[in-house]
């Protein structure tokens, strides 16, 4: 039997994280999940689901330190259903998502990480080699190879 849920949205509020009495971190937030359709108008419709996600441990901390509302995440993990009373002591049911794996998907720009213009890219990589290490990180493009010999 499989319980595996993956979902790629946006977060809603910035992650909360609390320490328990025996030091384990767990963290929770929102994520939205949006689909796009065509309605029988021929008009195009948007159906938001939002999902509750908790996260263990060092997930937890990573949430703290990398995510915060708005931020577009990855997330791949299990459902649950559990039951808690509520402040007026009524029973009442939740549907988590309990995360295996986070990611998040934003540029690296907007996490602070000092790299200009997001994602490296190939002319960032030190050991490449079709680009002259005189031309390295002043061009936009590598140089064509002059004995191509590929067949297509």
């Amino acid at each position: 039997m499989v319980n595996k849920v993956t979902l790629v949205g946006h977060l809603g509020r910035d992650p909360e994280v609390r320490t328990l009495e025996n030091g384990t971190k767990v963290g929770s937030f929102s994520l939205a999940t949006t689909e796009s359709y065509k309605d029988k108008n021929d008009t195009w419709q948007n159906l938001t689901e939002w999902h509750n996600i908790v996260v263990w441990r060092g997930l937890a901390e990573r949430a703290e330190r990398d995510l915060k509302k708005g931020s577009l995440a990855y997330v791949e993990g299990k459902i649950t259903h559990r039951k808690y009373q509520d402040k007026e002591g009524q029973e009442r049911t939740t549907t988590e998502i309990v995360a295996s794996t986070l990611n998040s998907l934003e540029r690296r720009e907007k996490q602070n990480t000092g790299i200009p213009g997001g994602f490296p890219s190939v002319e960032d990589d030190p050991f490449n080699r079709s680009v002259p290490a005189s031309n390295q990180g002043t061009t936009n493009s590598a140089p064509v190879a002059e004995d191509d010999d590929l067949p297509f």
